[in-house]
């Protein structure tokens, strides 16, 4: 009768065990919230005392009330270009290689589960090749151009999976009702398979730069400066960038530095936000005016 009645003692403790789990996830994703609010308080307790347009126009300086971060906001907007130049057309065309003209075979699953694995490889071993490769190899040396190199090497792995997932996503009567009508492979990834996911491709791109943005240590092993008292005029020139200017403010002993950081974490988290908004505002809209 117990088993009959869905009491049987089993069950009883596979829903005791289920609201457990559930209780512990709950409480570990408030209190990674709770601990994400404290520390965003304390950023914005500490940083927006010295936001202003002095701080965004003003370079580097070894006097707080002098230092600016005008220097590493252009340079971080260099990086971004760059990297946006080189990894964004490398990486849709692989994925459609990939998704739309490879065999599936043993070399194609092959080189499917190494991409999926190298978006998984920490950045600072990035940060070494790109500085092996870019900086000693090819001769760049500490200059944006080695920096967006190697963050293009960092961003591709997840460019191509978030490219290939959208391309997958195109309804494959679309291909057929164009093959049907005699256009080429080609032409159909062309003039349909490629307008329906460009919406997907441009939020894995963008969401892809801001992870880029934000990093710091393929950047300090390159030879990022810590101290640039200029503006970058070309892609050979040294530069800083917005999470190196942060780690240098931050490991200086004065308690003015810390402020100073805790300015331009706000800069860097704000830029971060425009940049997911924008992403989530195109997945949104393309969403809502699909005809499917």
């Amino acid at each position: 009768m117990n088993a009959l009645s869905g009491d049987s003692p089993g069950l009883q403790r596979r829903r005791r065990m289920d609201r457990a789990f559930r209780v512990l996830c709950t409480t570990m994703a408030w209190t990674s919230v709770l601990i994400l609010a404290i520390l965003l308080l304390d950023i914005i307790r500490n940083g927006t005392q010295w936001l202003d347009l002095q701080f965004l126009q003003s370079f580097s300086s070894r006097f707080a009330h002098k230092a600016g971060i005008y220097a590493a906001l252009v340079g971080s907007v260099w990086l971004v270009g760059l990297t946006a130049v080189m990894a964004i057309p490398v990486g849709v065309a692989t994925a459609v290689y990939l998704e739309e003209y490879s065999p599936k075979n043993r070399l194609s699953r092959f080189i499917e589960v190494n991409i999926a694995n190298l978006a998984g490889v920490p950045s600072i071993v990035y940060g070494m090749l790109g500085l092996a490769i870019f900086v000693r190899a090819f001769g760049f040396g500490h200059s944006i151009l080695a920096g967006a190199a190697t963050l293009s090497l960092l961003i591709l792995p997840v460019i191509i999976i978030a490219s290939r997932e959208a391309i997958r996503a195109v309804p494959q009567s679309l291909r057929h009702g164009s093959y049907a009508l005699g256009a080429t492979q080609w032409q159909t990834i062309r003039a349909h398979v490629l307008p329906v996911a460009t919406p997907g491709i441009i939020t894995g791109v963008i969401l892809s730069l801001s992870r880029a943005i934000g990093e710091t240590a393929p950047l300090v092993i390159v030879g990022a400066a810590t101290y640039v008292a200029f503006l970058p005029e070309g892609p050979l020139d040294n530069f800083t960038a917005l999470p190196i200017q942060i780690f240098n403010w931050a490991a200086r002993p004065q308690p003015d530095f810390h402020d100073l950081a805790a300015a331009g974490i706000i800069v860097l988290l704000a830029v971060l936000f425009v940049m997911n908004g924008t992403a989530a505002l195109i997945r949104f809209r393309t969403q809502r005016n699909r005809p499917w």
